[in-house]
């Protein structure tokens, strides 16, 4: 997989291809970075001893009220992430409660360094992605999700001009080129 940006359409059985959703391709955007954290035994049936997860703790106020995207970068931030095959590496994933703290920070466009938001295994649930878009309430063509991003270590946490440029695909998901301006 590349970097590719998804519209709700990822969820829904309707199409909503993620060409068709923006009106403009440039946002307020705030750069945090995570130390997820591992688990020391089982929570539930997904969730297992060794995960790596960002729950709230790792997220609650850390968003400006004013930016319209946020953009996740987690440690260890390598730079075989640019190159890495993901498979079966069980990475890093967001807790829904946490997804939606985000929605209702009033973040529209989520863009983080890992192949999904959601867990590798998770039995096709995507509950990060439903929390932050409020689907099954809602089919919310406001918000898109961004993964498998890469920023640079040298890249401070911040606020930045964001530039969310995708290709023009008839698709719920599509290659993306996120840049970062200062």
């Amino acid at each position: 997989n590349c970097t590719h940006t998804e519209s709700v359409g990822h969820l829904s059985r309707e199409v909503h291809p993620v060409n068709q959703l923006l009106k403009k391709y440039h946002f307020l955007a705030q750069l945090i970075t995570i130390n997820p954290i591992q688990l020391d035994s089982d929570v539930s049936e997904f969730e297992k001893k060794g995960d790596f997860q960002i729950g709230m703790k790792e997220i609650k106020g850390k968003i400006n009220s004013n930016v319209e995207a946020l953009v996740i970068r987690t440690t260890p931030n390598s730079i075989d992430k640019k190159s890495r095959d993901h498979n079966d590496t069980n990475w890093p994933y967001l807790l829904p409660e946490a997804a939606k703290y985000i929605r209702d920070s009033g973040i529209k466009h989520l863009l983080i360094d890992q192949p999904s938001i959601d867990k590798e295994e998770d039995g096709g649930s995507l509950l990060a992605h439903r929390a932050f878009w409020n689907y099954d309430n809602e089919i919310d063509l406001s918000r898109t999700i961004t993964e498998l991003i890469y920023v640079p270590n040298n890249v401070l946490d911040d606020l930045y001009l964001l530039n969310l440029s995708f290709s023009n695909l008839e698709n719920d998901a599509s290659p993306s080129r996120p840049l970062l301006f200062n």
